[in-house]
Parts: structure tokens; sequence; C-alpha cells
């Protein structure tokens, strides 16, 4: 006897799905302010990944404390003294360290990128970043338009998925 299956599948659309990856990837970031991941997409593929931290072999901010947080630096300023790489830095180096092309690719970051992430998406040929929350920099917005940098905020809802029974 065949089983028959009326029931509609509730699947995330493309871009609900890759936010919600972004938003897993911002858990493995080690920095004590704000979590933040990227998932850099083209054709629908995950190309690579990143999240805000330190460089490889470097100690942790969760180790050794936030220089900023102890200057009572204000978000958003003086980003040389961070120990961290910003998550669109680290997935543009990881597309980098592997091999794989940024170019025409989308970008899936959990809020807007800084100045200094802007102009590094612009000239690594991104064509899209997809956002879901915001960051307080006007100018990397503007200088996104005029890289003609296609930006789209979403808001999705993340679902949590049940165990399947008898697996």
């Amino acid at each position: 006897m065949k089983k028959q299956f009326n029931k509609k599948l509730k699947r995330p659309g493309w871009d609900e799905y890759f936010m919600q990856i972004a938003h897993l990837v911002s858990r493995r970031s080690t920095c004590l302010r704000r979590k933040v991941g990227a998932v850099l997409v083209k054709d629908k593929r995950i190309l690579a990944t990143g999240y805000n931290g330190a460089p490889s072999g470097i100690p942790h901010c969760q180790t050794v404390g936030c220089l900023r947080d102890m200057l009572n630096i204000p978000s958003g300023q003086r980003h040389e003294l961070c120990r961290g790489l910003h998550a669109e830095q680290n997935v543009l180096l990881q597309a980098a360290l592997h091999g794989v092309s940024t170019k025409n690719s989308s970008l899936y970051i959990t809020v807007t990128p800084c100045i200094i992430c802007a102009k590094m998406i612009i000239n690594a040929g991104t064509s899209e970043i997809v956002i879901e929350g915001q960051y307080p920099d006007k100018q990397a917005q503007s200088f996104l338009r005029q890289a003609k940098v296609k930006i789209r905020k979403i808001k999705t809802k993340i679902r949590q998925t049940k165990p399947s029974k008898g697996l």
C-alpha cells in the first residue's frame, strides 16, 4: 500500500536558508561585543563562510579581553585596535585562501558592513549583499550604492526543526 503525501513541506526560501546559515556561522564568533556571520554564495552554492574573531593562531578576545572595551571605545570606532577580523573580511579571505572567485557573488551578512568591509566587498567583485540587521555606517552604504552593489534587507524567522523518527 502506497502512502499518500498531501502535506506541503514548509521549506525555507533561498534567502532565509542562507541567512539562517549566516546566523549559525555567527555562533562561532569569539568577539565579546557583537557576533556576526557571513556566507558567500554564487548560483545558490556556498563558496565560503566567515565570522568575526582573531586571526588563526592569535589568542581570542574571550581569552585576553577586548581592548576596545577596556578603553571605552564606542562601536564603529578605532577598528585598528581590535584584534579580530570582521566576518566579511574572513569570508573573503577564506575564498582567497582556497582559490575561489568572488566575482558576481552574493554575500549574506547578519548586519550591514562597516566602511572597511564595504570597500573590500566592492573590490572583491561581490554584486549583492543581503543583510538582516543594521550597523550604523552611512558611508559604507553610500560606497556600496556608488559601486552599484545591490543591498537587500530581509527578515527571517529562525525555525526549529523537529528530529526525525526512526533515524
